[in-house]
C-alpha cells in the first residue's frame, strides 16, 4: 500500500431528482400537484445506481445501423444497447410520450413536463418520447388518420419492432423535415410527393436529419402539386412490407449518443397527407412547437443535474484546508449556477401550465404561450452550455474525466440551442409572432406585469425592454439583445412572484440591474446565498 484513498467525493445516488423545490411549487401551482407521488416515484428511480448506469451504457453502446441481412435483403434496422430499452420501458410507462393528450385531468401536461424533467439519466432517448408527445397535435390536423394512431401514440406501453403500425400495442413517432440543401429553410426542401389513385402518395427524395429511424411512423414535409406539405409516413405498410424508407448512414454527433439520428432517402415511400396541400409548414409548426417545449424542459432538467452535481463535489471536496462548499469563492459560483437553474426550472413550469390551459381552449393562455416559449427557447437552450462548462469546472479534472458523468452533460449541451430553430431562427421568431400576432404581445406584457411595483429593478428592466421595443429600423440586427431582455424579465417576474425571495433578490440584483459579471460565480456581495445552496443541494438518503 502506498497510500490511502481519501478525500474522494461519494457517487451521487441514492437520492430523489424531483426533490427540487422550484419544480414541485410550480408543479402545484401550474395545476398538477395530483401527480406528486409519481414525479417522486420517477425522481427517486432516476436517483438510483441502476437507472444511471443504463444511462452510461446506452451512451457508451451506441446504436447501430444494419442495412442489410446476411443474405443481401435490405432491412435498415437500428440495433440498440439493451439500456436503450430499459430507459425507454420507463419513459413510456410513465407517460412520458403522448399519454398527457389521453388524460383529461387539468394540469395533465404540466405532470408530464415535470416526470420529463425528473427522468434525466439520459438525455438521448428523450428525443422519441419527445417527438411522440409533439406529433398529436399535428396529426390531429388529418382527423382519420388521428383517429386511428393517436390512441397508439398516447398508449403507456413501449412496444419496439418494426411491424405494420395498426397491429402493435402502442406506437412512437418521429419527425423528418431537414435537408442538405435547406436546414431550418425547410420551403427549401426538394423531396417530391407524387399523388396516387387510392388517395395516398408517393415520396422521392431526402432528408438529412431523421432523429431515432426506428419509430414507427413519422410525420415528414415534401412538396406535392400545391406546395409544401405534411406527410404521414410509416416505416412498415400495412401488408406488413417495409415502407421505402432507406437509412443511408447514422451521424457520428457530438453528444446524445445512444439516440440514432440517421440520413434517409425515399425511394417512392408511401405516406398519407397531413392538412391540406401547400401548408405543410402550418401543419407542422405544431408539432415543432412542442418539440420546442421539450427543448426548455431538457435545457432546465440539465441545469439541474449540473449544479447538484457541482454543490454535491463541493459539499464533500476539501481544498485548502476546508471544504469547498464552505469557500466563499466557490459559495458564489455554487449560487449563481443555482439562480440561473431556478429561473429556468420557473419559466418551464409556467411554460407547461400554458400548454396545459392552452390545449384546453384559454385563447389568453395560448396567446402567452406563442411568444413565451420563442422566448424561451432562445435563452434558456443559450444559457445551458455555458451553465454546464462551469458546473463541470467546480469538479475540476475530476468533472474532465468521462467517469464523472460532467464531459456527457457538457456535449449535450448545445444540442436543444440547435433543435427546432437555432438562435437566429429563435430569435427572428419572435420577432415575427410580434409584427403578426399583436396580441402575443399583450399577453407577454400582462404577464410580466403581474409583478408590476413589487421590484423596482424589474419595473425598470420593464420599460427598458418596451422601449427598444419602438426602434423598428434596426430591430432585426438588435433581435437578440431583445429576446434576451424579455426573457430576462419574464423569469424576473415569475420570480418575484413564486420564487425563494434570496433566489429573486439575486436574480434582479444581477440578471436585470446588471451588478454582475460576464463569467459565473459574479454576484455582488451582501446577498444570501444560504438558501439558494441550500435549495440545489441533493438530499441523499
Amino acid at each position: 500500500m502506498t497510500h490511502e484513498v481519501f478525500n474522494q467525493v461519494p457517487p451521487l445516488a441514492g437520492h430523489d431528482l424531483a426533490d427540487d423545490p422550484a419544480l414541485l411549487d410550480g408543479l402545484e401551482r401550474e395545476g398538477a400537484g395530483w401527480a406528486a407521488a409519481e414525479v417522486h416515484e420517477l425522481g427517486r428511480l432516476a436517483g438510483t445506481e441502476r437507472a444511471q448506469e443504463w444511462g452510461r451504457l446506452a451512451n457508451e453502446h451506441p446504436p447501430v445501423l444494419r442495412t442489410h441481412d446476411r443474405y443481401g435483403h435490405r432491412i435498415d434496422e437500428v440495433e440498440f444497447h439493451p439500456a436503450w430499452h430499459e430507459l425507454m420501458t420507463v419513459a413510456v410507462t410513465h407517460g412520458l410520450h403522448g399519454s398527457a393528450w389521453a388524460d383529461p385531468r387539468e394540469g395533465a401536461h404540466v405532470a408530464r413536463a415535470a416526470k420529463f424533467y425528473s427522468w434525466r439519466v439520459d438525455a438521448g432517448h428523450g428525443c422519441p418520447i419527445s417527438m411522440t408527445y409533439a406529433a398529436v397535435p399535428a396529426l390531429r390536423q388529418a382527423p382519420e388518420l388521428a383517429a386511428q394512431y393517436e390512441p397508439l401514440l398516447a398508449k403507456p406501453d413501449y412496444d419496439f419492432g418494426l411491424r405494420a403500425p395498426l397491429t402493435k400495442d402502442a406506437l412512437l413517432a418521429g419527425m423528418s423535415m431537414t435537408e442538405k440543401q435547406g436546414g431550418s429553410d425547410v420551403r427549401a426542401n426538394t423531396t417530391q410527393a407524387t399523388p396516387q389513385p387510392d388517395g395516398t402518395y408517393r415520396l422521392v427524395g431526402h432528408k438529412w436529419f431523421t432523429s431515432a429511424p426506428m419509430c414507427d411512423v413519422f410525420l415528414t414535409l415534401a412538396q406535392a402539386p400545391e406546395g409544401l406539405t405534411c406527410f404521414l409516413v410509416p416505416r412498415v405498410l400495412p401488408d406488413g412490407a417495409l415502407n421505402p424508407l432507406r437509412l443511408m448512414r447514422l451521424k457520428d454527433k457530438l453528444g446524445n449518443k445512444s439516440n440514432a439520428s440517421s440520413e434517409v432517402e425515399y425511394e417512392n415511400a408511401v405516406a398519407w397527407r397531413v392538412g391540406d396541400e401547400g401548408r405543410g409548414v402550418r401543419t407542422i409548426i405544431e408539432m415543432v412547437n412542442m418539440t420546442r417545449l421539450d427543448c426548455v424542459i431538457g435545457a432546465a432538467a440539465g441545469m439541474r443535474q449540473g449544479v447538484t452535481t457541482a454543490v454535491h463535489h463541493a459539499a464533500h471536496r476539501k481544498a485548502f484546508g476546508a471544504y469547498l462548499i464552505d469557500q466563499p469563492l466557490m459559495r458564489n459560483v455554487l449560487a449563481d449556477l443555482a439562480v440561473e437553474s431556478e429561473a429556468a426550472t420557473v419559466l418551464m413550469t409556467r411554460l407547461a401550465g400554458a400548454t396545459d390551459r392552452s390545449v384546453r381552449g384559454d385563447a389568453s393562455e395560448a396567446a402567452f404561450k406563442r411568444l413565451g416559449l420563442a422566448v424561451s427557447k432562445y435563452w434558456v437552450c443559450k444559457r445551458w452550455p455555458a451553465h454546464a462548462a462551469e458546473s463541470l469546472e467546480c469538479l475540476g479534472g475530476n468533472g474532465y474525466v468521462e467517469e464523472s458523468g460532467m464531459p456527457r452533460l457538457f456535449r449535450e449541451s448545445p444540442l436543444n440551442s440547435i433543435w427546432e430553430g437555432s438562435g437566429n431562427v429563435a430569435a427572428l421568431d419572435v420577432l415575427r409572432a410580434m409584427a403578426k400576432e399583436p396580441q402575443t404581445v399583450e399577453a407577454f406584457f400582462a404577464e410580466v406585469g403581474r409583478a408590476a411595483g413589487a421590484d423596482p429593478r424589474l419595473d425598470a428592466a420593464v420599460a427598458e425592454v418596451e422601449a427598444s421595443l419602438r426602434d423598428l429600423e434596426t430591430v432585426q440586427v438588435r433581435a437578440r439583445r431583445i429576446v434576451e431582455r424579455m426573457a430576462l424579465v419574464l423569469q424576473g417576474s415569475l420570480l418575484v412572484r413564486h420564487g425563494h425571495p434570496a433566489v429573486a433578490d439575486a436574480f434582479c440584483a444581477t440578471r436585470l440591474a446588471g451588478d454582475w459579471g460576464s463569467a459565473f460565480g459574479t454576484l455582488p456581495p451582501g446577498l444570501d446565498l444560504a438558501p439558494i445552496i441550500d435549495r440545489a443541494t441533493p438530499k441523499i438518503g
